[in-house]
């Protein structure tokens, strides 16, 4: 496997040419008081885009990204970017972290002091990870094969060769969203290599169920919401997973249409009823995420996946990972599922925190919170008596 250096240069053209599309936005009109029950409102969107224009700051975006070692993979003729961090101190766990959409490496970049330094945040030295963050292909500074049909699990499986190219037999996981139905499969797949998975999305890839399933009343509960949450929050998938082509023309061409799309998910997942996605994340944050998209003109790539889908072998009936588990739900009740419906596809679950608190971006929202459940997680398979386990090896 070939691995370079990566470095992230922004050409002062491709500045030039967002300003000057920001400075041309045709703006929509608005219903007086619609506030968010339209979408996003009028006011947030051109406060959100004088930002863009007027005050982030490209260099410390770009600084913020070098002050890790980036790398490109070439495997199977695809370039994956990822990030690589080595751990302090002895024995430490190889992690795999694996981010979301509509989102990116850099959140996951809140994580990393934490999990590689975590005496210096008052943890235990002996639970410390070497930690890869990979752009998920399709997304970010990762390329994708330019062909029908690459779904979630042709994803793992590029993945999976990066963790051996880097030397990792066996190592332990991190994800959600996307990167939750990817590592799933993959411990579906590939059991052997995983110490263990933990995940804030969990229930992601879904077991099977069907008409003869027999549901606890927590699972059938579970299920009817996230039929309601569908109606009421999913138009996005379907078109993405119907017509995705016809929605890049608008996101790849329009700054502030693609902004709007991707904050309109950061808000509503996050968010209460009251206030907005500002008083959980900065606007520095945010646009940062939005300016991976734009300057690496990924957006059309990563919504496929919901295209793509049908093309995906999901887990069948009775199928499971023995892989040991971890869950730490967030507030977000669409991704609250029961234990028992976890435990149809992943028996093995030997942590389950529930925080009650942050949304689908837990990660950044509060990466203190989530580094200590990964810590515990690991800590609890670190001192278990099953030598099966071969922790270290």
């Amino acid at each position: 496997m070939k691995i370079q250096p990566f470095s992230f240069q922004i050409e002062p053209a491709a500045i030039d040419d967002l300003y000057r599309r920001l400075d041309m936005t045709r703006w929509p009109d608005e219903i007086p008081g619609g506030q968010w029950d339209y979408g996003i409102p009028l006011d947030f969107m051109k406060d959100m885009a004088a930002y863009w224009r007027h005050e982030f700051d490209w260099e410390a975006f770009q600084r913020s990204i070098h002050a890790f070692p980036n790398y490109i993979a070439e495997i199977d003729g695809v370039d994956i970017h990822f990030i690589h961090i080595k751990g302090s101190g002895e024995h430490p766990i190889p992690l795999l972290i694996a981010h979301g959409w509509p989102s990116s490496f850099y959140e996951m970049l809140e994580l990393v002091p934490f999990l590689t330094n975590p005496e210096q945040f008052g943890g235990h030295a002996e639970t410390v990870f070497d930690i890869v963050i990979p752009s998920i292909p399709g997304h970010g500074f990762s390329g994708i094969e330019l062909r029908p049909g690459f779904e979630d699990r042709q994803a793992g499986e590029l993945l999976m060769k990066l963790m051996t190219g880097l030397g990792y037999e066996r190592f332990g996981a991190h994800g959600y969203d996307i990167g939750a139905s990817i590592l799933g499969l993959m411990c579906l797949d590939h059991p052997d290599r995983f110490i263990g998975y933990h995940t804030t999305s969990p229930g992601n890839p879904s077991p099977y169920v069907d008409s003869n399933s027999t549901l606890s009343a927590e699972e059938a509960e579970f299920l009817d919401y996230q039929k309601q949450w569908g109606r009421e929050e999913g138009a996005y998938a379907h078109i993405l997973g119907t017509r995705p082509q016809t929605t890049a023309y608008g996101l790849h061409d329009s700054p502030v249409a693609l902004a709007a799309f991707i904050l309109e998910k950061w808000h509503y997942w996050t968010s209460p009823k009251e206030g907005d996605v500002l008083q959980h994340f900065s606007k520095a944050q945010l646009m940062a995420n939005v300016s991976i998209y734009w300057l690496t003109q990924s957006i059309n790539a990563s919504n496929r996946y919901y295209f793509e889908g049908k093309h995906t072998r999901w887990p069948g009936p009775g199928e499971g990972s023995p892989v040991p588990h971890g869950v730490t739900l967030n507030a977000q009740r669409n991704e609250r599922p029961p234990r028992s419906y976890v435990e149809r596809i992943f028996p093995n679950v030997i942590h389950w925190k529930d925080l009650n608190a942050g949304g689908h971006f837990i990660a950044a929202e509060q990466p203190a919170q989530i580094a200590e459940q990964i810590m515990a997680f690991f800590k609890l398979l670190r001192d278990s008596p099953q030598d099966a386990l071969e922790f270290y090896e």
